[in-house]
């Protein structure tokens, strides 16, 4: 909820509008943010790479969906460089990428001041 509500107060503040599917695919991307901060594979810079890789993803899944199948047009990447289908492209990627820093650095600093409790270790203790 926290994810989809803040996605949407972003596109709202840069763009104006947004859309129910944005809501949907900012939940899925906070999600899979939260699930990287607490990773011990990457370093902070292979996070943000990941999480930006993870949300150009759920972002075109979501253009395909929305944009391309149903025809809704909610956004259309194809004046930028580099774009794929004009669901995502390069410029956004590197935006995503330093989101994703903002958020796992927060997540990482609400952990260590004792704000939030990891997910990853609640689990560890259930198994």
């Amino acid at each position: 909820m926290f994810g989809g509500a803040a996605y949407a107060l972003i596109e709202v503040i840069f763009r104006g509008f947004t859309h129910f599917s944005m809501f949907i695919a900012g939940g899925a991307c906070f999600c899979i943010l939260i699930k990287l901060a607490e990773s011990d594979r990457l370093t902070f810079f292979g996070k943000c790479l990941a999480g930006g890789a993870a949300i150009c993803a759920v972002e075109f899944v979501a253009g395909c969906i929305v944009n391309l199948w149903l025809r809704l047009g909610v956004w259309d990447y194809t004046r930028y460089g580099y774009h794929i289908w004009g669901q995502v492209c390069l410029r956004y990627f590197v935006i995503w990428c330093a989101l994703s820093g903002a958020v796992i650095w927060c997540h990482g600093f609400a952990v260590r001041r004792g704000l939030l409790k990891p997910l990853q270790r609640e689990r560890e203790r259930v198994d």
